[in-house]
C-alpha cells in the first residue's frame, strides 16, 4: 500500500528548500520520534529510499522453515531425498 504525497517547494531570495511530508498514519506506524535522524539515499531517479540509523528493534524475529535451505543466491533450494538406495541405478548383468 502506497501514500501518494506532493513535493513542496519554497523559494527565497538566496535560496530554495523541497519539502516531502511523511502522512500520520505511516510515520505512526514507522514508530519515528520527533528529531530523529534519517539518511536518504538515491537509489535510481525512480526510487528514494530512507535509511534509519536509530530504528527500533522489530517485534517479531522471523526465522526460515526447517523444511528449505538458502542457496547463495538467495533463492529456496528443496532438500534431497536421504535415502542413497534412490541415486543408485541397478545394472542388469547378462
Amino acid at each position: 500500500m502506497g501514500f501518494l504525497t506532493k513535493v513542496q517547494l519554497i523559494q527565497r531570495k538566496a535560496s530554495e528548500q523541497w519539502y516531502i511530508n511523511f502522512p500520520s498514519a505511516l510515520a505512526q506506524a514507522m514508530e519515528f520520534e520527533r528529531g530523529e535522524l534519517v539518511e536518504w539515499l538515491v537509489e535510481h531517479k525512480s526510487l528514494l529510499a530512507l535509511r534509519r540509523p536509530s530504528a527500533p528493534p522489530p517485534v517479531l524475529k522471523k526465522t526460515l522453515p526447517s523444511s528449505t535451505a538458502s542457496t547463495p543466491s538467495g533463492k529456496t533450494a528443496a532438500r534431497q531425498a536421504s535415502n542413497p538406495a534412490s541415486s543408485n541405478v541397478r545394472k542388469s548383468s547378462h
